[in-house]
């Protein structure tokens, strides 16, 4: 039987910037485009034809304050 001992006394090891920044770049392009498909994408400024975008999000958007009537 195998005994495995933890000290809860270790240090912590701080992320180094370098490994954070990818993570957070990515995060920051995920919240841009959902602001922009929740926000722009209707009318004269869509990128898709159609409404299938503007429906799927339609009450996300009333919710969060964009108007689209």
């Amino acid at each position: 039987m195998n005994t495995t001992i933890t000290h809860a006394n270790a240090p912590s090891q701080p992320i180094p910037l370098s490994q954070l920044l990818p993570w957070a770049a990515f995060a920051l392009l995920l919240f841009l485009l959902s602001v922009y498909f929740v926000g722009a994408e209707q009318g004269s400024v869509a990128l898709f034809k159609g409404n299938g975008i503007h429906e799927f999000v339609h009450d996300s958007r009333h919710m969060l304050g964009f108007p689209c009537h």
